[in-house]
C-alpha cells in the first residue's frame, strides 16, 4: 500500500505535499479540478499496466468485473449508499444524461431546473425541449432558492433537477427539504452534487432523491473519468436507460432485454476500471484526513478570504457554507489571467460577472494572503 492507508492517518498538509502539481502555486480551482496525489495516479496508472501486460495469461474480463465490484462497494460506502444503488461513470454530465435517456417522455412533460445549474443540469434539458417537454426555470436571488416560487413550479413537474452546492455562489441547498417537495408532487428528483464529495459529508440515503450524479474529479483530488451515480433502487425499477449493453442486463444474449436490478443498468459496456482504482486511492485519503477536518479547515480559510472582501464585492454569503467563494471584480477573464501571471489559479464565470475562488483544506493561509492582496488591486 502506497497511499494514506499505509500509515492511517493523514493531516491537510501531508494530503498537500503528495500533490505534485501544488508546488508553489496558490492553486483555488478544485471545484474545476482537484489535481490528484501521486499515489493516485500510480494506482490508475498500475492497474492499467497490469491489466493489459497481463492479459495474455488471466482473463482481463474477469479482473476488470471483480474491479467494478470493490470500486462499486467503496464508493457507496463513501456517499452513504448500497452498493447495487451505485453505477460507474465517467462524469456527473454523464450520469444526468444517462438518467434524462432513460425516463420514457412525452409531450407537454414538464422538467424544473433552477437557473443556477451548470450546463450538466441545463443542456439535457434543452435537448428534450426539441420532443415537446416544457422546461421551467426558477428564477433564484443570491444563491438562494425561494421555497413557495419552487413549490410552486415543480406542482405538475415529471422531473426536477437541482445542485446540492450551487457552482454559482457556493451556497448549499437544502436537499432533502426541495426532494420532499417534489416527492409531493409526485415528481423524480435528480441531484447534481459534484460539489460536494471531499468538501462535505455526503449521505445521499438522507437526502431521499431518486438519483444524485457525481464525480471524483475535484474536492476528493480523483482522476478524470471517475464518475458515479446513485439510483434510488426503486427508482432504478421504473427507469429504461437509452443506452444499452452487457453490462446492463440481465442476459446479454437473452430474446428480450431484462436490466439488471439498480443502478447497474445504466452501465453498458467495456469501460476501463482504472480511474476508479484511482478514486478509491483519492477516498482513502480524503478519509484519512477526516472529512470533518476538511470541512473545518476549508471553513477557516474561507473565513479568512471573505475578511478580506469588501461587502459589495462579495458575491457568495458572508457565513461558511463551502469552499466556493465569487467575488466580483469588474474584468473577470482578465482578473483570471492577471493573478496566473502571479502565480495564483481562480477561474471566471459566465455568471454572476465575477471570479471564483475554490478553497481547499490542502489550500495554506498565506496563499488566502497573496489571493487577497491580488485582489485588493481590484477595488
Amino acid at each position: 500500500m502506497t497511499g494514506p492507508e499505509a500509515d492511517g492517518g493523514m493531516t491537510p498538509r501531508e494530503l498537500r505535499a503528495d500533490v505534485p502539481a501544488l508546488g508553489e502555486a496558490a492553486y483555488f480551482n478544485f471545484g474545476a479540478h482537484g489535481p490528484s496525489p501521486e499515489y493516485v495516479v500510480d494506482a490508475a496508472s498500475e492497474l492499467l499496466a497490469d491489466h493489459e501486460y497481463g492479459s495474455a495469461t488471466t482473463d482481463p474480463y474477469t479482473r476488470a468485473f471483480e474491479t467494478y465490484e470493490t470500486v462499486r462497494e467503496r464508493i457507496a460506502a463513501f456517499v452513504g449508499a448500497e452498493t447495487d444503488e451505485i453505477a460507474l461513470t465517467e462524469s456527473t454530465s454523464d450520469g444526468i444524461g444517462r438518467v434524462a435517456g432513460a425516463i420514457d417522455w412525452e409531450p407537454g412533460d414538464v422538467v424544473v431546473r433552477t437557473d443556477l445549474e451548470h450546463p450538466a443540469g441545463v443542456l439535457p434539458w434543452k435537448r428534450l425541449e426539441d420532443e415537446g417537454v416544457e422546461v421551467r426555470v426558477v428564477e433564484t436571488e443570491d444563491g438562494r432558492v425561494d421555497r413557495d416560487e419552487y413549490a410552486e413550479a415543480v406542482a405538475d413537474a415529471r422531473l426536477v433537477c437541482f445542485s446540492a452546492i450551487t457552482w454559482t455562489h457556493g451556497t448549499r441547498l437544502p436537499v432533502a427539504d426541495l426532494v420532499d417537495v417534489a416527492n409531493e408532487a409526485g415528481a423524480f428528483t435528480l441531484v447534481d452534487a459534484v460539489q460536494s464529495p471531499g468538501q462535505v459529508a455526503v449521505d445521499v440515503s438522507a437526502w431521499g432523491a431518486d438519483a444524485v450524479a457525481m464525480a471524483g474529479h475535484k474536492w476528493t483530488l480523483g482522476p478524470w473519468g471517475a464518475g458515479f451515480l446513485y439510483v434510488d433502487g426503486e427508482a432504478a425499477a421504473e427507469l429504461s436507460p437509452r443506452a444499452v449493453g452487457y453490462r446492463s442486463v440481465t442476459d446479454p444474449t437473452g430474446d428480450d432485454i431484462e436490466f439488471k436490478p439498480g443502478a447497474k443498468r445504466f452501465e453498458v459496456g467495456t469501460t476501463t476500471p482504472a480511474a476508479h482504482v484511482g478514486l478509491v486511492e483519492a477516498l482513502d485519503a480524503i478519509d484519512a484526513v477526516g472529512i470533518e477536518t476538511i470541512e473545518a479547515r476549508i471553513a477557516s480559510l474561507t473565513d479568512r478570504l471573505k475578511d478580506g472582501v469588501p461587502d459589495e464585492r462579495l458575491l457568495s454569503p458572508r457565513e461558511y457554507e463551502s469552499g466556493l467563494v465569487t467575488i466580483d471584480v469588474d474584468d473577470p477573464e482578465a482578473t483570471v489571467d492577471r493573478l496566473a501571471d502571479e502565480g495564483i489559479v481562480v477561474r471566471s464565470l459566465p455568471h454572476p460577472n465575477g471570479v471564483r475562488a475554490s478553497v481547499h483544506a490542502v489550500s495554506t493561509e498565506s496563499e488566502i494572503d497573496r489571493l487577497v492582496d491580488a485582489l485588493a488591486a481590484e477595488w
